[in-house]
């Protein structure tokens, strides 16, 4: 994702040596340079300027290690209650208030201006009477005197008026009865004339705007040239209601040029641009004979039944005008998609498009429609064909939501759309907006993690502005999964000798950020991590826990029921990072509460020594004695490799729990043999933060002199 103005200050601002490691998963930075791709590995941040947020538990600065501290109960930031159990699943006083949308905007290309009405039936099912609204006006991130334009005035040297409301109204008794709104930055309060009733109240929100879309600078909601017209990324276009919850009431967090936090409910948008225009949103196109030809009709359907991608418009159709239904006026695209937090779409006379369908049982887009098949599909203009570009798109975005489906929670949306445009890398309910020019294995993997956004926080709805690692860093960890899966693993993980680090193991790249006293930790608030720890932190830090968590601590087993059961009982609800940590401890049958708190909650690691190895009544073949020390906050299961002179070896894997009341342990090796070397974490599976004493080399007492020859 680019940042909110789509300026890419990381591309010249970050080293060379800088990049993004995740199991040696490349990933492009998607709010700062777009760029910044490389096939694994070090996270180099001693070339940087120190910054960010100073953390007092800076792992390479902590005394020895008290267990006292590190296995002390921990108390959750939110307490459990009626409305969120102990067991980290909503309680039977949970709700979530629901936004449905009835939305139609027009977009003109002279001006650039996109005008819109929308009507909104919001249904407060809290237990609150509600006496004022709260709604998002995201444009307004745009305007000169914007909150974010201070806090982050490099990503915003271009401007727009932002949101230009022309009128509200909310319907009563049959009429419409004006509102005088009250915007503050991105925000717009409603003061109801009467209070919105508790557990079922509705009220209906008419309103009227229009707004300057940014150029490409835009980034999220952008116009950029291309050969054969502009292509209009529009994304965060209309006034959207705000969360009221159980935690703060309404959550009216400013866009700072973090993310969002939305209700679910059905939106029903309709479009209208130019006649040689071609619209591809979130949903279920509903009007297809209205705006399509016959021709574009009959590849659909095809594509409907095919593996293999359709054309639906050629390049050769982007510039014959008879591939129109008309040559004259405009036309009106009609789509819907239900049950979701948001909407996007992209509009263009430059577009191919291409279709492909999706291994998932058939969905009704609206009511009274009939079933339709699930596609994936991808529209690009001319610069983005090709075997190695665009071309495979749709292969991509099959592949990704099918993996996501089975692996994590079924796609519940009748399409998939990746966008080739400006690039931002950004992702939205049903559609993603990545780079024209992406090829190959960038390609794959943008296309790949924005999808997987529709899991984390689209379906799981998280709220990014006040805890980002909760999308993209579980978003990081099931993608990287993705790549080892796809078409047996031609863009699976490797690494690269210019980019990795020197042992070539990510948990070796992770000591970087446990040991930089300057980073913040996982729990820090969103917009107060610097663009310099965001990726190595969110992304990175967050991905590679949930790794830890799953191979060295639960097992895969224990992880993936774990995992899927939260992501079903949170699924379109709101569940906080308490939520998640409760319902792992309960679902996995652990007390992982020193795992939160080292990981999460400080920036705590492993670290262990070998201090000797000796014999059990100084002979071999009574057994020897391996001397271990733990001198780390954060004491990971580990394995201990011994190896004996005849070349032979065992394993001995050394539990969390040997460390409870004690730093140091004596492990006890079977007799018979000479031990020649031992190593802690051979195979670097734990980020151990000093690994120049994790191995021990038993050196060989030397024969006695003979005595003087007589």
């Amino acid at each position: 994702m680019n940042d909110a103005g789509g300026r890419r200050p990381w591309l010249i601002s970050v080293p060379r040596t800088v990049v993004l490691p995740y199991l040696s998963y490349p990933y492009r930075c998607r709010r700062g340079a777009r760029r910044l791709v490389a096939p694994l590995a070090s996270f180099a941040l001693s070339s940087l300027t120190v910054g960010g947020l100073a953390h007092t538990s800076r792992a390479a600065d902590l005394p020895a290690p008290d267990p006292q501290r590190i296995f002390a109960p921990l108390a959750y930031p939110d307490q459990p209650n009626q409305a969120r159990s102990g067991g980290g699943v909503p309680g039977p006083a949970y709700f979530t208030n629901r936004a449905d949308y009835d939305i139609k905007v027009a977009i003109d290309p002279t001006n650039k201006v996109l005008s819109g009405t929308e009507t909104i039936t919001y249904t407060n099912n809290s237990p609150d009477a509600l006496a004022v609204l709260w709604l998002q006006l995201d444009q307004n991130i745009y305007r000169a005197d914007a909150r974010a334009d201070f806090v982050n005035p490099e990503r915003h040297a271009e401007h727009t008026d932002g949101d230009v409301i022309e009128n509200v109204s909310i319907e009563s008794d049959g009429k419409d009865v004006p509102l005088t709104p009250l915007i503050s930055d991105t925000r717009m309060q409603l003061v109801l004339p009467q209070a919105l009733a508790a557990k079922g109240g509705k009220v209906r929100v008419k309103i009227a705007w229009h707004y300057t879309v940014p150029g490409p600078w835009g980034g999220r909601t952008a116009v950029t040239p291309s050969k054969n017209g502009d292509i209009y990324e529009i994304a965060q276009f209309y006034p959207r209601m705000a969360v009221y919850d159980d935690l703060r009431g309404w959550d009216t967090a400013p866009y700072l040029g973090q993310e969002f936090y939305l209700d679910y409910g059905d939106i029903d948008y309709s479009v209208t641009v130019p006649w040689n225009f071609t619209v591809v949103g979130s949903g279920a196109l509903l009007n297809p004979a209205d705006v399509l030809t016959q021709v574009e009709r009959d590849r659909l359907a095809q594509a409907e039944k095919s593996d293999q991608h359709v054309m639906i418009r050629t390049a050769a159709d982007v510039t014959d005008p008879k591939s129109h239904l008309a040559q004259t006026g405009t036309k009106t695209w009609h789509y819907r998609m239900n049950n979701t937090r948001d909407v996007a779409f992209g509009a263009s006379p430059a577009f191919l498009w291409d279709a492909a369908k999706i291994d998932l049982p058939p969905v009704v887009p609206a009511p009274g429609k009939p079933p339709v098949a699930r596609l994936a599909m991808s529209i690009y203009p001319v610069e983005g064909a090709g075997p190695h570009q665009w071309d495979r798109s749709t292969d991509y975005v099959k592949h990704a939501i099918e993996f996501f489906s089975d692996r994590v929670y079924p796609y519940p949306w009748p399409n998939a759309v990746n966008l080739g445009g400006h690039g931002a890398g950004m992702e939205y309910p049903g559609i993603v907006f990545d780079g024209m020019t992406d090829k190959d294995p960038v390609l794959f993997w943008l296309t790949t993690h924005e999808l997987g956004h529709g899991w984390f926080p689209m379906i799981v709805g998280s709220n990014e502005r006040r805890h980002a690692f909760m999308d993209e860093g579980f978003n990081t960890f099931i993608d990287a999964q993705a790549s080892q899966h796809f078409n047996h693993g031609e863009f699976a993980p490797k690494h690269d000798s210019e980019y990795a680090s020197q042992t070539g193991h990510p948990s070796d790249d992770i000591v970087a950020v446990l040991t930089d006293p300057a980073a913040p930790n996982l729990m820090m608030p969103s917009d107060l991590v610097t663009e310099r720890y965001r990726h190595p932190v969110t992304y990175f830090k967050a991905a590679y826990g949930l790794t830890l968590l799953r191979e060295q601590v639960l097992g895969p087993e224990r992880f993936d029921r774990a995992f899927r059961r939260y992501t079903a009982q949170w699924a379109y609800r709101h569940p906080t990072p308490s939520d998640f940590f409760r319902l792992m401890d309960s679902e996995a049958g652990e007390d992982l509460s020193w795992f939160w708190r080292g990981w999460y909650f400080n920036n705590w690691g492993p670290d262990y020594a070998v201090r000797g190895v000796s014999y059990v009544d100084n002979d071999p073949t009574h057994g020897a004695q391996i001397t271990l020390v733990n001198k780390g906050w954060l004491p990971l299961r580990v394995s201990v490799a011994v190896t004996y002179t005849d070349g032979s070896t065992v394993t001995l894997n050394v539990p969390t729990e040997t460390w409870l009341m004690r730093n140091e342990t004596v492990l006890q090796v079977p007799g018979g043999k000479a031990v020649r070397q031992v190593v802690v974490d051979p195979d670097h599976l734990i980020p151990d933060i000093e690994r120049s004493d994790n191995s021990f080399t038993v050196t060989a007492a030397k024969p006695a002199d003979a005595p003087p020859a007589h």
